[in-house]
This record gives structure tokens, sequence and C-alpha cells, in this order.
């Protein structure tokens, strides 16, 4: 695992030169999300929970801009979107991370950046986010599939100049959909639904945090720069390559297997071999608390090599060997 090379150094060579303080200091924050009703006491309990999280990593010096931040995206929320809506705290204990989530994929307006004027510092909680702009280090909106997210990092003390919200996610990596000349079928047999829909949720949270990771604190966490970028460079492929609609279709008939049968560029069967190494290097990365989203299980880890690895294998011209009968299977059955 620690000797996945990238951008000229070992993953071991990247967490020795990283400065001690991050290793000491950085806290997880992996607590829940809290779901938030849909009247004024959604932004209380927002508020509430929020500043409460600030004093237990011992960071009340940002308790001022947390919670007027939050106040505010939430207030924005209840008007504008709508439900599911919740709030998280992300990142680490050096840099948190406030993140509200509701069920719209309509972006809010942004304001721009430079000094706020008068009339718009007296304005009311839901009427903007200049507010956040000026009690934030960096902030901006992440849109997924069935919502989006509006996050901020608090700080120490608001400014009279508004900082640029960035916009990323789904509407913000659009991909070529050109076709491909050189195409190839792969097989992929008896894929346990359960262990893929684990796979692709982790993905997601990865992908989101080193992404936004990397957004606001580049300098301090270099690697996560180089993730996102790599994990950018795959996205079609892991978008358009690996079945996911015939699994969403054998999870609406409720079977508990599928095969999956995908045509796709040979280069591409090939380049998601660089996935498994990225996956291992994020994993160094995990139990180092540097990032949110957990490392994987052991668990987890064999069925994701088995089945990236069977893009590579078929690449190659080997035949494809079920999971069923993949000796990692056969280990994972033997410790369950």
């Amino acid at each position: 695992m620690f000797g996945v090379d990238i951008e000229g150094y070992t993953s071991r060579q990247w967490l020795r030169r990283q400065p001690s303080f991050l290793v000491e200091t950085t806290v997880p924050l992996n607590r829940p999300a809290l779901s938030l009703g849909s009247g004024p006491r959604g932004v209380q309990d927002a508020r509430r929970w929020v500043v409460q999280t600030c004093h237990d990593i011992a960071r009340s010096d940002l308790v001022e801009c947390a919670e007027l931040g939050v106040s505010e995206l939430v207030t924005n929320a209840l008007l504008h979107a709508g439900p599911p809506l919740s709030v998280r705290v992300r990142g680490t204990r050096e840099h948190p991370r406030v993140e509200v989530r509701d069920g719209s994929v309509e972006l809010p307006q942004m304001p721009g950046v430079g000094p706020a004027d008068d009339d718009d510092l007296m304005l009311t909680f839901g009427r903007g986010l200049s507010i956040v702009a000026r009690c934030s280090d960096a902030w901006g909106v992440e849109v997924e599939e069935n919502g989006k997210l509006v996050w901020f990092v608090p700080a120490a003390q608001a400014r009279d100049e508004m900082v640029e919200g960035v916009v990323t996610g789904e509407t913000a990596t659009p991909v070529s959909t050109q076709p491909s000349t050189d195409e190839m079928r792969i097989d992929i047999r008896g894929v346990p639904l359960r262990s893929f829909v684990e796979f692709q949720r982790h993905y997601r949270e990865l992908r989101r945090e080193v992404r936004l990771l990397a957004l606001a604190h580049e300098s301090e966490y270099p690697l996560a720069k180089d993730l996102s970028d790599l994990f950018g460079s795959l996205e079609r492929d892991l978008r358009e390559g690996i079945g996911a609609d015939q699994i969403d279709q054998a999870l609406q008939s409720g079977a508990a297997t599928t095969d999956l049968h995908v045509a796709m560029p040979r280069q591409t069967a090939a380049k998601i071999g660089r996935f498994i190494e990225l996956l291992d290097l994020a994993d160094a990365f995990c139990r180092e608390e540097r990032l949110l989203s957990l490392a994987r299980t052991p668990e987890q880890q064999r069925f994701q090599r088995w089945f990236l690895n069977e893009f590579v294998r078929q690449e190659k011209g080997e035949a494809s060997l079920a999971w069923q009968d993949a000796p990692v299977s056969r280990r994972q059955s033997s410790v369950s």
C-alpha cells in the first residue's frame, strides 16, 4: 500500500514530508449528519449543533463565524430549496468544514467578491450568501445527482471582504460522449449488489472529500489535490463504464447478485487498473486522519480489487472470473 508512486514520490515519502503538527492535531469529525425539520426550529437546531461541535473539537475560536454561517445556509435552504435537509461537520480539527445538504440541484445566487456595502451588511438571514462569504476562509456549492450541499470553512473572525465561492460536482464536470472505435466487451459475473453499492457510496464520499479539501487547503494537503485531479481524469470511465445502469435494474428487481456486460474502449479498461492504486493511496491518507472518509475495510478492499481487476484482466485477454470463484471471495467467506 505504501509503495504507490504518485507525482514523483511514494505515499510513504509523502506522509513523511508533512509537517508534524498535522499528525498530532488532526482529529476526525466523522459524527453522523443532523437531520433538520422544515420550520424555524431547524435553524436553531443546526446552530446549536455546530456550536457544540466547535467546542467538542476545541475550536471555540470559530464559534461566532460558524454560527452565523450555518444560520444563513439553513435559512436559505428552508426558503429556497427542499427536503431532505441536514447539517454536518467534516474536514479536520485544523480545518473543520460545515456542510448543509438539501434536495434541490438549483444553484443559490452567488455573491461577488470584494467589500460588502452597508445595505448588504444589514440583510436578514436567508437573503443571500454574503454573510457566509465574509465568515469563511473558503466556501462553495457541491452539486450532486439528487441535491446539493453548500459548505464553508469558518474563519476565526468575519472580514469586510467577501471570499469568492466555487461550484463543483455533477454540473461542473461535463464529460465527453464521443464514441470509441476500439471497444471491447467486459463480462463481470456474480457481482454482489450490496458490496457494489458500498463501493459506489465510498467512492462518492472520497471523491467529494479530496475535492473540497484540495479547494480549501491545497498547500496543507498537497496529496488531496493530486488525488482529486487523478479521480477527475477517470470520471467518465467510472461513471459510464462499470455498468451502473445494470446495477440499478438488478437492485429494483430485488436480486442479491447480477452479471454485468459492458462495452468500453480497450485503453479505458487498462486505465481502470490505475484506480486500484489510487484507492490504496487514499486508504493511507485516510488512516493518517487527514481525510474524513473512512479507510476501506478488508472486505471492501477484496471486493473492489476483484471487481476492478476484472477490467484489467479481460483487457489482457484473460477469461472472466466470477466473484464466487475468485480467491479473494473465498478468503472473505472464511472470515465472515
